[in-house]
């Protein structure tokens, strides 16, 4: 009881924290208090040796919110035009060997990584799933967290940037209508859709449960003439809210000796994958297979979850923009540990193991 009390308390305080950092975005005009501001906030709070919390189940049924989000933006028409997004997804495979072939050699002969925690690093794929993985094969599993978290939060922080002065986008597009003008028996099919399509997938063992299970769930019924509209604005926000406070939390408890090593393989990381983003980025655009913002969210290398937001911010083709993701994401989760095998990275398992 004493150990739950205090995990609440973690939890009800790195919330508090949030909120501050979203009302200090917010009364100085920054952009997206609701992402940005939480992020900053819990992330300078970690930093200090405050004991910050990721909002655990809370923060997964906010990540059902996006689920739902994505799904309804699968409409017919979307689906008409799937033949013509066939090209830039085919290119997805490449970008995601060219990030792995740069990055474990860079891992392995510059930070003396381990082949296990130097392979898992350099996969672009979900936090959780990369940590889970090295984890099982013997690598390292703070470092890859530490990896993997740089990765993700200084993509999520800088590319807001890049979208407004490299691509003229704005960030004020709106991001769903109030709960209040949405038909009630819509909304009601959304919250069902959410819960049941995240258990649903947990039960099957699906990655990313929160996020592709309702996701697949709300196609169906969007492609079904069921669902017309996305979550309200305001389930928006506080999916945006959660998503920075467990970026931000990622970093508890990192101590000087980890940012020294760690944080800053992570941060000149970011620097590789980022430049060979744009290569394909500018492939993709030069090829005519996707307007300039499309083509650059959909190839870079951050999570499914942010990329979502920022494309619902800056009134992107959503569902474009999420299947690239979902596309790396399958292939790394998929086929990483199946190479890895191949190449003889990791220990064996032992079968007589219990």
């Amino acid at each position: 009881m004493t150990q739950a009390k205090g995990l609440f308390a973690k939890r009800a305080m790195t919330i508090a924290v949030g909120l501050l950092g979203t009302a200090a975005f917010w009364a100085v005009d920054l952009p997206l208090p609701f992402l940005l501001g939480p992020l900053t906030a819990i992330l300078i709070a970690a930093l200090a040796g405050a004991p910050v919390k990721d909002a655990g189940t809370l923060g997964k049924l906010m990540r059902t919110i996006l689920g739902v989000a994505i799904g309804a933006s699968i409409t017919p028409d979307l689906v008409a035009r799937m033949p013509q997004m066939a090209a830039s997804l085919a290119l997805v495979p490449l970008y995601v060997v060219s990030i792995a072939a740069i990055g474990v050699p860079f891992f392995r002969r510059v930070y003396g990584f381990d082949p296990v925690t130097a392979w898992y690093a350099a996969m672009p794929g979900g936090l959780q799933d990369m940590v889970l993985f090295g984890q099982e094969a013997g690598g390292n599993t703070r470092t890859l967290a530490l990896i993997h978290a740089t990765r993700v939060m200084i993509i999520v922080m800088i590319t807001p940037f890049l979208l407004v002065h490299l691509f003229d986008a704005g960030l004020d597009n709106p991001i769903g209508a109030p709960a209040a003008t949405l038909p009630p028996h819509e909304l009601a099919i959304m919250a069902a859709a959410a819960i049941i399509g995240w258990k649903g997938a947990e039960r099957i063992g699906m990655f990313g449960a929160p996020i592709l299970g309702p996701m697949i769930l709300t196609v169906i019924l969007s492609l079904g003439d069921i669902i017309h509209f996305r979550p309200p604005a305001e389930a928006i926000l506080a999916a945006q809210f959660f998503i920075g406070l467990t970026l931000g939390a990622g970093y508890a408890g990192v101590t000087l000796p980890e940012i020294r090593r760690d944080v800053v393989a992570g941060i000149v990381f970011v620097v590789i994958v980022a430049t060979l983003a744009a290569i394909f980025t500018e492939a993709v655009i030069l090829l005519g297979l996707a307007p300039p913002v499309d083509g650059f969210l959909a190839f870079v290398p951050a999570g499914q979850a942010e990329m979502a937001v920022l494309a619902i911010i800056v009134g992107a083709d959503l569902g474009y923009v999420v299947l690239h993701h979902v596309t790396r994401v399958f292939l790394i989760i998929t086929g990483a540990p199946v190479a890895a095998r191949l190449f003889g990275v990791g220990r064996p398992k032992d079968p007589d193991a219990g």
